[in-house]
């Protein structure tokens, strides 16, 4: 168990009017949590403090090798004032999957559970209660070691901050615009792509830059090797129904494994719909939408939720789902989910744990 030091902010900051829209990850509360790891001596130095500035070595190792991890999940408050986290277990055995694959110490999950209560609990007034919006929890994790070589770091730093948001997009639950990629390539079997660090997303900024001068949302990326191959968008995974079965694409080493995606396949499967997870290519898509079988599409991740999709674009092929509008099953997927994690929803599978 971590002996965690609280430090209080000296320079209390107003809470937001919620009022006023709260713009996706613009807004940061009083306190952070840091951990502190040194070869030969572990993890150790829990602290709660003020939310600042890091100061870091211009040398250090994360800005020149790019050695990190972070990760995403959301704290709500219930009406009777309860407040909940949705799955972090399943947000902390990705981080230790992401910290295994490039070269960073685990942090042991009890301990990692430990330090999300311990801001969150901290920051607890932080949390907005309007419709859409939630507490949003970043834990990171940074090489620090002031050293030009290509080799593991020895120290690093672990980081919690929070941000009290709404909708992810600014279409909210109305139906975004996807725009598929068949140039650029984001990741490749082998490579980092299940990984939640920041080369996966830096790849595909090329993209998204050319997605919005289009006017769309978000990226859908194909695969590497084939480029036929849907795997999933910049900051979702993305189901299909097509003629009445639930399609996903299956995680091969190239995918993130999303918490939401998984509990989506989960919900599907309890209310005994038909569901695949396979490789699907954007031929298939393209055709089911010809032919009047795409029935629904949408995105699903932390940030978004479940975020239904109104319109793909490929190459110069424009297919609009469901006459642009949202479909039965995204907007049943999407009321479970936040009605589980708002408390509001029986929560029969064990998703959400209490914060004291």
């Amino acid at each position: 168990m971590l002996d965690i030091k609280f430090e209080k902010s000296k320079n209390l900051k107003p809470i937001p009017d919620e009022n006023n829209p709260l713009v996706f990850g613009t807004i940061f509360t009083d306190h952070m949590f840091v951990m502190d790891y040194e070869t030969g001596k572990g993890w150790h130095s829990a602290r709660v403090t003020e939310y600042a500035p890091i100061s870091l070595e211009p040398s250090a190792m994360v800005f020149h090798y790019g050695q990190e991890m972070f990760e995403g999940l959301k704290a709500y408050k219930t009406q009777d004032e309860r407040i909940l986290l949705f799955r972090p277990d399943k947000n902390i055995e990705r981080a230790n999957n992401t910290n295994r694959r490039i070269c960073i110490p685990e942090i042991p999950k009890e301990d990692f559970l430990q330090a999300i209560q311990a801001i969150v609990s901290a920051d607890r007034k932080w949390i907005p209660t309007k419709p859409g919006t939630s507490l949003y929890i970043r834990p990171f994790i940074i090489a620090t070691d002031p050293y030009l070589g290509v080799r593991p770091s020895n120290t690093y730093k672990f980081i919690i901050i929070l941000s009290p948001v709404g909708p992810y997009y600014k279409e909210g639950l109305n139906p975004v615009k996807i725009w598929i990629e068949d140039d650029y390539v984001r990741a490749v079997k082998g490579g980092i792509g299940e990984a939640k660090t920041g080369g996966n997303y830096v790849a595909s900024l090329a993209s998204q830059v050319k997605a919005h001068d289009a006017g769309y949302s978000q990226v859908l990326w194909l695969d590497g090797v084939y480029r036929k191959y849907i795997e999933e968008v910049g900051a979702m995974n993305i189901f299909f129904k097509i003629n009445g079965i639930v399609v996903t694409p299956m995680l091969n080493g190239s995918i993130l494994p999303g918490v939401t995606r998984n509990s989506c396949i989960a919900l599907c499967k309890k209310w005994g719909l038909p569901l695949e997870e396979r490789k699907i290519s954007i031929d298939e898509v393209y055709e089911a939408a010809q032919s009047g079988t795409l029935e629904e599409v949408w995105g699903t991740g932390t940030a978004a939720v479940i975020s239904p999709v109104g319109e793909l674009r490929w190459q110069e092929h424009i297919m609009k789902i469901k006459d642009g509008g949202i479909g039965a099953l995204s907007q049943k997927l999407y009321d479970t989910v936040t009605g589980i994690q708002l408390g509001e929803i029986e929560d029969t599978l064990h998703w959400t744990m209490e914060v004291k």
